[in-house]
């Protein structure tokens, strides 16, 4: 989990904090009581800038815990503004890596699905059709690689639906890696899933100049053994 003096920072200015989210963290609270990446974040900058008070951090969007990658708060209320309105425009890009067992059939595609969000099971459906209760999702995603017993996936989201990468892949016959919930045949021993936030591209809101805000997926021997092959792939 991260802490203040293990924080993995990514990007930082005056407007806005981009940190590595490590697959334990929790962006919001939930009922495990744990303390919140975004609290972490905001001890971060009292502590580094010596401010006497609580550092307004905002939390501009979400990965689910078992998720690891780069994830982005807002350090004004005038940023906050402007990077939600980025993701509610779907002005951001976003990529995903995935490590999936099978491959998915076809390997690569343009997917435009149905998600039904079940609150009970904290789980999504895919659906070919719309309906009641179903939300449209959208994206893109190709093979980049293989190892002796697994299969590297690259993720573009157009859409941000609840578990829309996990659902996806699962309904194309590919799991990921750890993700009992969508059909992997065990958990990781972390309680992790293979799904990483690996970059994130949008206009500084700001500034007004391109971003391009890489993460470093975490490090464990399948992750390891992509990046050999991978040679800098980003």
């Amino acid at each position: 989990m991260s802490t203040i003096d293990n924080l993995d920072v990514l990007y930082e200015d005056n407007h806005m904090i981009a940190v590595n989210k490590r697959s334990s963290d929790i962006v919001q609270s939930d009922a495990s009581g744990d303390t919140t990446l975004c609290q972490v974040v905001g001890e971060y900058i009292k502590r580094k800038y010596n401010k006497p008070g609580d550092a307004f951090i905002g939390t501009v969007h979400r990965l689910d815990r078992p998720v690891s990658g780069v994830i982005l708060y807002a350090r004004t209320s005038k940023a906050l503004s402007r990077l939600t309105n980025l993701f509610r425009l779907r002005d951001i890009q976003k990529t995903y890596w995935a490590v999936v067992r099978p491959a998915p059939n076809p390997p690569e595609g343009h997917v435009v699905n149905f998600l039904q969000k079940n609150g009970k099971l904290n789980k999504s459906f895919t659906y070919d059709e719309p309906g009641e209760d179903r939300k449209e999702s959208e994206l893109t995603y190709q093979t980049i690689g293989r190892s002796d017993h697994y299969h590297f996936i690259e993720v573009k989201p157009k859409t941000g639906r609840h578990h829309q990468i996990r659902a996806t892949l699962s309904s194309l016959g590919a799991p990921i890696k750890g993700d009992i919930k969508y059909g992997s045949r065990r958990t990781n021993d972390n309680a992790s899933i293979h799904l990483h936030a690996r970059c994130i591209e949008f206009i500084h809101p700001v500034q007004k100049v391109p971003m391009r805000i890489l993460a470093p997926p975490p490090e464990d021997p399948v992750w390891n053994a992509w990046l050999k092959v991978d040679n800098g792939l980003d």
